[in-house]
C-alpha cells in the first residue's frame, strides 16, 4: 500500500555516493545496483532504495525528488513552484506526477530545463516567498492559484479544497466565517492577476469546498459539476439508533442515496487503520452502513479511485444506482 511522507521522512530516504561507499559499497557496486533497480538515482549524487521509492504516492516521490534538489543547491536554494511548492505544503497532487521538479527564476536567466528542473520564468512578489523546513518555495495561497492556472481541473481542486479545508474546517464543523474569508482573499488574488488560465483559476478557487475529506472526493465533486448535477450536501450529518454521529460524503437528496467515497487506504493503511484489522474496518463499515440505512431510509453508493477515471465513468457508475442529474 503507498504511503505519504513528509519533508523529514524524505530526507532520511535519500542517500548520497559517500554514504553508500561509507556502508562498504564501491563505485562499481553502487552502479551494479542502479543497473539492477536496488538503487535509483533520484538526482546527481542523490540515491533512494527503490523498494522506498515504489512504496510511495505521487507526492511522495516528488517529495524526495524536491528536497535532493534542494540539498544539491547552493544556499538559500531554489525557491520551488507550481507543482513541487505543493507537495512542500503537503497538498495532494491528485494522481498527478511530475516529470521535473519546478523552480521559479528569480534573476534574468531564461526558463528551460536543466538536469530535471524545469525554471518558470514568472514574476513572485519577495513577500510570497516562504520556507518551510529550510526550503524556499511560494506561499500556501500563491501555490494553490498558480496550480488553479496551470493544471487541470482534479488537480488544482482537490489542492484548493485541501488548503481550505486546513483553513475553515476543525473536526467536522465547517468555520463558515474562516471559509468566506479565504474565498475572500483568494478570489481577491484572482482578480487582480492577468496571467494565462486565470479564468480557470477564478471558477476552481469559486467552486472550492474544505469539508472534502480526500481528493477523491473533490474529484467527485467537480465530475458531479461536469455531469449537470446540482450541488449535492457535503459531509451529511445523521444519528444513529444509539446515538452515534455519522457524517456522509454526500447527499442525494432526490434520489434519498448516500454516496461515499472509498478510498483503500481506510482499509490497508496502517497508519489509519491504528490497531484495527482490514477485516474489522470492513466490520465497522458494515454496522455503520446498516445503522444509516436503518434510521434514515435512504440507500448507499460507494465508489473508489477507478470509477472516478472520467466523469463519464462516475455517471455511469452513480446511474447504477439510480442517481441521476436532473432533468
Amino acid at each position: 500500500m503507498p504511503k505519504a511522507i513528509d519533508i523529514a521522512q524524505a530526507h532520511a530516504l535519500i542517500l548520497t555516493r559517500a554514504q553508500l561507499r561509507e556502508r562498504g559499497h564501491t563505485e562499481r557496486d553502487i552502479a551494479r545496483l542502479v543497473s539492477v533497480q536496488v538503487f535509483r538515482r533520484v538526482r546527481n549524487d542523490r540515491y533512494v532504495r527503490t523498494e522506498d521509492w515504489e512504496a510511495l504516492w505521487n507526492e511522495g516521490r516528488h517529495l524526495v525528488q524536491v528536497v535532493a534538489t534542494h540539498l544539491n543547491s547552493v544556499e538559500p536554494g531554489p525557491v520551488f513552484w507550481g507543482p513541487s511548492a505543493a507537495v512542500l505544503h503537503a497538498l495532494p497532487l491528485s494522481r498527478l506526477a511530475p516529470k521535473n521538479v519546478h523552480a521559479a527564476i528569480l534573476g534574468t536567466r531564461h526558463g528551460r530545463t536543466v538536469a530535471g528542473v524545469t525554471w518558470h520564468n514568472i514574476p513572485i512578489d519577495p513577500a510570497e516567498i516562504v520556507e518551510i523546513d529550510g526550503i524556499r518555495c511560494t506561499s500556501l495561497d500563491r501555490t494553490v492559484l498558480d496550480l488553479a492556472c496551470t493544471s487541470r481541473g482534479t488537480v488544482s481542486l482537490s489542492a484548493a479544497d485541501a488548503a481550505l479545508r486546513r483553513e475553515s474546517v476543525r473536526g467536522q464543523t465547517l468555520d463558515a466565517d474562516a471559509a468566506e474569508a479565504w474565498a475572500g482573499r483568494m478570489s481577491e488574488r484572482a482578480e487582480r492577476a492577468r496571467r494565462p488560465g486565470i479564468v480557470r483559476a477564478r471558477r476552481i478557487i469559486g467552486f472550492a469546498d474544505g469539508r472534502a475529506q480526500l481528493p477523491g472526493e473533490s474529484v467527485s465533486r467537480l465530475h458531479l459539476a461536469i455531469l449537470g448535477f446540482a450541488r449535492p450536501e457535503l459531509q451529511v450529518h445523521v444519528r444513529g439508533s444509539e446515538g452515534d454521529d455519522y457524517w456522509l460524503d454526500f447527499g442525494f437528496r432526490r434520489s434519498r442515496c448516500f454516496g461515499e467515497f472509498d478510498g483503500r487506504a481506510k482499509y490497508l493503511d496502517d497508519q489509519l487503520r491504528g490497531t484495527m484489522s482490514a477485516e474489522d474496518v470492513v466490520l465497522e463499515e458494515k454496522w455503520r452502513e446498516d445503522d444509516i440505512r436503518g434510521v434514515t431510509g435512504w440507500r448507499m453508493a460507494r465508489w473508489g479511485s477507478p470509477d472516478i477515471r472520467t466523469a463519464e465513468v462516475f455517471g455511469a457508475k452513480l446511474a447504477a444506482f439510480g442517481i441521476r442529474p436532473p432533468g
